[in-house]
This record gives C-alpha cells, structure tokens and sequence, in this order.
C-alpha cells in the first residue's frame, strides 16, 4: 500500500463517486452514459479505491470468472476499469493497486490467474502480464463475399427475434459454445445484461442490436448472431454457434442483408468465416492483441489447464512482483493429470510470469519467446515440447468491445 495515497475497498454508497472517476479517466462524460450500470454489476468488495485525502483518484476492480481453458474451466480474476486521474498519474498509484490486487488473491488462495483487455499495450507487462489471445479485426466489402460452392447450411432456418424472446436462447447457445472456445468466460445474468446494453452511446450512430437466431427443424437453438447496421456497414457484435452448419448459415444470412456493402466483425486470429468464402480477400484481417494473461499462482495455476502432449519438463520462474512465485516447478502432464510441484531439480526452461501469461492458454508459444530471448532454454529441445504440449485445438479468443464491464 502506497502511504501518500492509501487504498481500501468501496462501500456500496461510494460506487458513483468511484465509477465517475473511471469515467472522467477515460475521457467519457458520466451524463452520457457511462458506468450507469455500476451498481448493479460491482462487487464493491472487490473494488479498491487510492485516495487523496476524501477524494478518489484511482481504482480498479475485479469480476470473478470462470475461463475456458485448454481441457479445462479455470476460475480467473477478471481485471477491468483501472483508472487513476491525470492529476495523479506517475505517483505509483498503479503500481500500488496491481500489487494489492494481487496479494489478495494469493493471500486468500483465490483465482490462480488474473486477466484482463489493455486500453494500452505498453502498461500491463511491467507487471508480469503476457499477450495471451490475438483478436482479427476483419472488414470487407460483403459484395465480393459468396460462400463456396458446396457449403453444409443444414436444414435448419435463421429468425430475427425481439430482444426479450432471443435472450433465452442466446444464453443458451453461449453456454454450449464457451466450453470449446478457449478465452470465453462464463455469463451470469448481471454480465449478460452488459454484453446486450444499448444504450445511445453505445450505438455511436448506428441501430439498435438486432438479434439473428438459428433454428433447427425441431426449434432447437443452435446459433446466433448479435449485429447492429450503421449506414451501409453491417457491424457483427458476437457469433456463436454450436454447430457448423448454423455457423455458416449465420455467416450466409450477414453476408446477403440488403442494403449494406460493408461488413466488420472483430474474430478469432483462426476464424472459420474466411475459409468458407470464395474469395478470401474478400474479408481482410488485421491482428491485435486480444487478452493478457498472469499467473498469480504458478502451481496451481499449470496444473488447472490440461496439455496437448505428455509434458515432463522443469521450469524455473522469474517473477519480481510476485515474489511467491519465483523458484523451481516440475511440471508434468499426461491425458487428464497434469501436476505442478516445487523442485530443487535442474530447470529445462527460464521464464518470467509474463511469458507463462502468454502461453497459457496456447496462442503464444514459448518457442517464438525463447527465438527473440525472452524464454531462455537451458535444455536443447524443451521449447519445442514445452510449446506443442501448451497448444489447444484453436487459437484462443476472448469476446472484445464489451459494454461494461470490459471483462
């Protein structure tokens, strides 16, 4: 804890004055929009404020989620609105609630990881977080899209539906879908309510969300998109599906809506949309960084996930701003057992916590680390059997431009 600007948490009556700090952070005006929905989704426990004298000047708060993660569902700590006043930047404030943050969740054995979306890429890795998930920002022009010939749409049918009737059915696909997508968390009823606001501000200028749902025969719900039109672009919100078929009837059905030449959608680095088109540069895409990740415990943290490959290898840890982690870990994994101990035995591989964030969830490999020398391999070979057995089936994706909260 900083002694010129003390942290504590929130009480319930000062989530305004909190909330209008973030938003002032962030240079939105708190009449407009903002954090209206605050109340209702903070955990004020969770929330810590810095303080300068009655004044708050910088907070940050956590959302406890659960992860989809290679083989596995991992508690996460969701990081979302850190913000500290321009007035009060560059006096380690934030630096101050990282590493409270972070005590807490080691002192009271709470989520071995802790993720979050950077509004700025340069910050976050000082404090041992690593890019975990790229996003492809794709945009084309959707009169050069056509499906190929021969694409599987299934006999079922794609139906608008008002908000309140495709509510339901959308919590369900998702919840049938995120157990496959590496990156998705799960959705309470309080996130579900934030992923679907809608507010004027939020439009920037467009429609209303409208709410496309596929159908199967028998009126299961086996997909949906969630799209808003601004002027002749189509901007794709989510996609879910929980089958290929309503995958691409999805695509097809956004693809022919009439009166619009644009198309944007940000997707998976791997997304199956473009592979199904005639012309692939139809939807060009541009790569950014998606989710960071860091463990807050190494052990517990390696053994929750499962591995693509046995892995036996020994990794020695360097983690300056969480001192509890540093040391020596064996890792080994087969099938469904993967255990992660402390050992006194010769490492295979040095890394930071940053670069653990990075390829935990199998997007980042710890061999394209070890190539600029940010992993140093210590055994010949151990990169390259570290890095396979961290992969998943896809290219982990984290759901972005949320409403609130960002996580």
């Amino acid at each position: 804890m900083t002694t010129t600007y003390p942290l504590r948490t929130i009480a319930p009556h000062e989530i305004d004055a909190w909330a209008r700090m973030v938003t002032t952070t962030y240079g939105q005006d708190w009449q407009e929009g903002g954090l209206r929905g605050a109340a209702r989704s903070l955990e004020p426990d969770r929330t810590i404020a810095a303080c300068d004298g009655r004044e708050i000047v910088g907070g940050a708060s956590i959302y406890g989620r659960v992860m989809t993660v290679p083989g596995a569902a991992v508690p996460v700590a969701g990081i979302t609105l850190v913000a500290v006043l321009p007035t009060h930047r560059r006096r380690g404030i934030l630096t101050a609630m990282m590493r409270r943050q972070f005590t807490d969740l080691h002192e009271s054995g709470g989520e071995p990881i802790a993720a979050l979306n950077a509004a700025q890429a340069t910050i976050y890795g000082r404090f041992g977080y690593g890019v975990a998930s790229h996003v492809a920002e794709i945009r084309g022009d959707k009169r050069f899209m056509a499906l190929r010939p021969g694409t599987d749409l299934g006999d079922g049918m794609v139906r608008l539906l008002a908000r309140e009737d495709a509510r339901p059915l959308l919590e369900k696909v998702y919840e049938g879908a995120r157990t496959a997508a590496v990156g998705w968390v799960d959705r309470t009823e309080k996130f579900w309510d934030a992923r679907l606001a809608d507010s004027e501000r939020a439009r920037d200028g467009g429609t209303a969300l409208r709410f496309a749902v596929h159908l199967e025969p028998g009126g299961e719900a086996t997909g949906y998109a969630v799209y808003r039109s601004k002027s002749d672009l189509v901007q794709v919100v989510e996609v879910a599906s929980t089958s290929r078929q309503s995958y691409a009837a999805l695509w097809r059905f956004l693809i022919e809506l009439d009166a619009h030449t644009g198309l944007a959608y940000d997707g998976a680095v791997d997304e199956p949309f473009q592979h199904m088109l005639v012309d692939p540069r139809a939807a060009r895409a541009s790569v950014i960084d998606n989710l960071w990740v860091r463990p807050v415990d190494v052990a517990r943290a390696l053994a929750a996930r499962r591995y693509a490959t046995p892995l036996d290898v020994i990794l020695e840890v360097q983690d300056t701003f969480c001192p509890w982690n540093t040391g020596r870990y064996h890792l080994s994994a087969e099938g469904d057992n993967a255990t992660c101990e402390r050992t006194r035995a010769r490492a295979d591989l040095r890394v930071t916590s940053a670069e653990l964030g990075a390829a935990y969830l199998g997007g980042t490999t710890l061999a394209s680390l070890a190539a600029v020398g940010r992993v140093e391999e210590l055994r010949p070979g151990a990169a390259a059997a570290a890095s396979l057995a961290f992969l998943g089936d896809r290219a982990p994706f984290h759901p972005s431009g949320w409403a609130f909260p960002a996580f």
